[in-house]
């Protein structure tokens, strides 16, 4: 073990680099992991500072995670770990005042995002389709999860498949089959054309981004939407459509 990082992106880093070489399944997702897929670094206006690691793993993972993590210093926090270990576990980095969590098969707060067979298609990260899909599937959407979106569009062109493209085919999928989901993101896209303006950035620049978010828009749109998707779209907003997540903080 060498020791916890106290900068959050090298210990993200180091954390990747040590479970590949032992094995663990961990991605990272969040605002670290947009930070180290940008090409060439964050642009000025989308740079911020990070306070925590999130991870996932697959469900045959989680113990395989949780001893990984103990042994590179993380403090588990028991009681929460006992009774959501089957979808989150949390750890702690008493140090450095941070906290790790593990989501486990699938990323959970406002709306549920699965992972698990798509969680090792690319090394250290989720797809930028995932990372995209975790910022905007929440309700509450905050000025800091504006940012992380739009620097993954900003430095990603939209496709129809993954790697160095946001997969808007994967996208607009899971919206088709998830109203509420469908709900949230798209609204949280259109907040996110209304905030392009707020940045400095060169014009040009500007012009991708609304052109980017518009494409994905538009893809999610065309894309068949399922029986159930339908059924839920009858009962509109008279019914709420997200989850409101518990905040987890402090030590175990």
């Amino acid at each position: 073990m060498g020791g916890i990082e106290a900068d959050v992106v090298s210990e993200g880093k180091r954390l990747l680099a040590r479970a590949e070489a032992e094995g663990v399944p961990l991605r990272l997702l969040g605002g670290v992991a947009i930070r180290l897929r940008a090409p060439g670094g964050l642009p000025a206006p989308f740079a911020r500072e990070y306070g925590d690691l999130d991870f996932v793993t697959v469900r045959r993972g989680a113990p395989l995670a949780a001893t990984f993590l103990r042994a590179e210093g993380y403090e588990p926090h028991v009681a929460f770990n006992a009774l959501h270990g089957n979808e989150r576990l949390l750890f702690f980095d008493n140090e450095h005042d941070r906290q790790v969590d593990v989501f486990v098969g699938q990323f959970r707060m406002s709306h549920r995002i699965p992972l698990d067979e798509r969680l090792e298609l690319e090394p250290g990260t989720l797809p930028l389709a995932e990372l995209l899909l975790t910022k905007l599937q929440i309700a509450q959407l905050n000025e800091k999860d504006v940012r992380d979106a739009l620097a993954v569009l900003h430095g990603h062109p939209v496709g129809e498949e993954d790697g160095d493209h946001v997969n808007a085919g994967r996208v607009a999928e899971l919206c088709a089959g998830d109203w509420g989901l469908w709900r949230t993101f798209t609204a949280n896209l259109a907040a996110c054309r209304d905030y392009v303006s707020r940045y400095e950035l060169p014009p040009s620049e500007r012009a991708a981004l609304i052109a980017r978010l518009d494409v994905l828009s538009e893809r999610i749109e065309r894309e068949p939407k399922t029986r159930g998707w339908k059924l839920r779209a009858k009962v509109g907003e008279r019914k709420r459509w997200y989850e409101v997540p518990e905040e987890v903080a402090g030590g175990p």
